[in-house]
């Protein structure tokens, strides 16, 4: 065609060949001008290119000195990986990227001021939330300050937040718990005024008492909601406070003097005290952080559930409405068990006492009702010592110590009787030696030797015999397949069918008639895979995958499902528990421990579970905690008697 005169013609090919072959030039390095440095990985590109898709890079390059010399932008805080995406999408418009790289490359995005490729991710992260993920989804759209990905997380979990509660995301959110007492005939507001009540009262403890969110956050707070709407701070009834308060809309006041200033100060019923707060209508210190109310809901009578925002800080509000005891001694109602957030007063008595040496990789058993605790690492030394716990009576005490120093092993019960074989003894990974703990002499004695040296590998009895399954070879952190079974009729190690995957420091237990191993290692790779050992056929078979992979979890089996607790996810240590149902084949994430515990102990005893040592990340643990399956939390209280 050539109207006017005029030659016209359009290559409907040569913005894609020449597309192609800028990119080609770009990883080729031919006529490249920009050298990015991002966390010790050069990328080189061209300044126009660049500079047409990322306003951040513009503003760059536009106030270079030297605008025909190379230019050089160091980014110290993005992936590498994330970075060569953009640089792909900026020469191609093809935007593609693993899931695992979405976040990453949205973050990158964000800072090269790529808003197209913002909301592309953000959506994307959108389509694939679900209540497994909606909290860290949240935190990661807060951190970014995406306001438009915020207010749709925050939709979702309000629409769900019964199913969220019960997610191991939401376990780990810090908690704000209020038990609120009521006088007789006397409701607490509507689900939203109550939280507006709530987050005053937050507000003025901190800005105008000094107080802390995380001092707040310690123990139970005790509130007290009056016929008057009046919403107080403790009980009036122990004379040491002073109430005040103003309309319905506004929470009420009681401060509680410390009592080193009492003897300085009139007592509360005195004209002269100088207790007194502010009005509540009084204009509040401007905060630093958001305030906000994500998601509510009033789970029973008088019992509210909350996801709030708090002085910046994303947790949970448990709030419990009941009948005062001076008016109506009958009358607490009780929490549902997913949102209990604390024994009832009175239940607690004193934190458990703890070993007397820390342990990390030691070896725990149920022994006679008692717990047992043997080897493993302190800061010092690899551990022959062995405590033996008393739940009825909280009280340690020593056994015989092991012949051997020994850490990164199992132990189990066989015919009344402690085993522990291979591990390592601090200088040496590759222990072939095993000995055997009889009660009734209160000594251990040798048992023969392995057939192969094992170490982080997993030991249990069943059926009358003693198994030893997976663990690393002698010469690294290979994993092994190899599995052996101990007759101590015989006195003999024989093999059986191995693994399907090999695994060290994976979690060993029997239950009902099977074997199971759970997670591990294979070189330092975490595995959440999970094998059940059929010895009538000599099979093992993989059952359905834990939530989290963990290598050095502790286990333990409790009215038939088994618990798997703490470990190290390949980065840190973990607190999150799991239990799995063998009639559903299927795991549930439960209450998470008090404290990230890798290479603990874990034991049933008297119907308890109980975690004991361990490396949280920082330091070699002595504590013991406890699982309570009512409140689905773990405690390191003890109750008083028996448990």
């Amino acid at each position: 065609m050539i109207p006017n005169g005029y030659l016209m013609f359009e290559d409907e090919n040569f913005i894609e060949s020449s597309v192609a072959k800028l990119n080609a030039l770009r990883k080729s390095g031919q006529f490249c001008d920009v050298r990015l440095q991002v966390c010790g990985h050069e990328m080189l590109a061209h300044r126009a290119v660049l500079a047409c898709c990322s306003p951040y890079l513009f503003e760059i390059f536009n106030s270079d000195s030297d605008p025909h010399g190379v230019s050089h932008v160091k980014f110290d805080d993005l992936n590498p990986e994330a970075m060569e995406i953009l640089l792909n999408y900026a020469y191609t418009a093809q935007l593609k990227a693993d899931k695992e790289l979405v976040k990453d490359v949205y973050s990158a995005a964000k800072k090269l001021k790529m808003d197209r490729v913002k909301q592309v991710c953000g959506d994307y992260l959108l389509s694939r939330m679900d209540i497994t993920s909606c909290i860290s989804y949240r935190n990661f759209a807060s951190r970014m300050g995406d306001s438009r990905l915020l207010n749709k997380v925050d939709a979702y979990i309000q629409e769900h937040l019964l199913r969220v509660s019960e997610e191991e995301e939401f376990l780990k959110l810090p908690r704000l718990k209020l038990e609120v007492l009521l006088e007789d005939n006397v409701c607490l507001p509507s689900n939203g005024k109550v939280y507006t009540k709530v987050i005053d009262w937050v507000q003025r403890s901190i800005w105008e008492h000094g107080g802390t969110l995380e001092a707040l956050m310690e123990e139970v707070q005790t509130l007290y909601y009056s016929a008057d709407h009046k919403l107080l701070d403790g009980s009036p009834l122990d004379g040491q406070a002073e109430v005040f308060g103003s309309d319905d809309d506004h929470i009420q006041f009681v401060q509680r003097k410390p009592a080193r200033e009492n003897s300085q100060k009139q007592t509360s019923g005195s004209s002269g005290s100088t207790g007194r707060l502010p009005s509540p209508t009084a204009p509040l210190q401007s905060p630093k952080h958001e305030w906000k109310i994500v998601a509510s809901e009033k789970t029973a009578n008088n019992t509210y559930l909350c996801l709030a925002v708090l002085d910046g800080v994303f947790c949970v509000i448990f709030l419990h409405g009941r009948n005062s005891p001076q008016s109506s001694p009958t009358g607490t109602p009780k929490l549902a068990k997913s949102l209990s957030f604390e024994l009832q007063p009175g239940e607690l008595e004193k934190p458990m006492a703890p070993m007397q040496y820390a342990r990390s990789g030691l070896g725990t058993a149920e022994l006679n009702g008692r717990l047992i605790a043997a080897g493993g690492y302190n800061r010092e030394e690899c551990l022959r010592t062995v405590e033996c716990y008393d739940p009825h009576a909280d009280r340690w005490a020593f056994l015989a110590p092991m012949r051997t120093p020994r850490a990164r092993f199992q132990m189990a019960v066989l015919m009344g009787q402690l085993y522990v074989v291979g591990g390592s003894n601090g200088h040496s990974d590759d222990l072939s030696c095993g000995e055997m703990y009889d009660p009734g002499a209160d000594d251990w004695i040798p048992v023969p030797e392995l057939r192969t040296n094992r170490c982080n590998a997993g030991v249990c009895a069943l059926g009358g015999k003693l198994y030893i399954v997976g663990g690393s070879d002698p010469y690294g952190q290979k994993g092994l397949k190899n599995c052996d079974v101990f007759d101590p009729v015989t006195k003999s190690w024989t093999s059986c069918a191995p693994l399907n995957i090999r695994r060290h420091q994976a979690a060993v237990c029997e239950l009902g008639g099977y074997l199971y191993i759970v997670g591990g290692a294979e070189s330092w790779n975490c595995l959440n895979t999970a094998e059940r050992y059929n010895p009538e056929n000599n099979t093992w078979t993989l059952i359905a995958p834990m939530n989290v992979a963990r290598r050095g979890a502790g286990v333990a089996v409790l009215d038939g499902k088994l618990f798997v607790g703490g470990g190290f996810d390949g980065s840190h240590a973990i607190s999150c528990v799991e239990m799995y149902d063998p009639a559903r084949n299927e795991w549930k994430l439960v209450g998470a421990m008090t404290c990230p515990r890798s290479n603990a102990g874990m034991a049933t005893v008297g119907g308890t579970i109980f975690a004991v040592g361990g490396f949280d990340g920082n330091e070699f643990l002595s504590t013991v905690e406890v699982y309570r399956p009512d409140a689905n939390e773990w405690s390191p209280y003890g109750r008083p008697g028996p448990l």
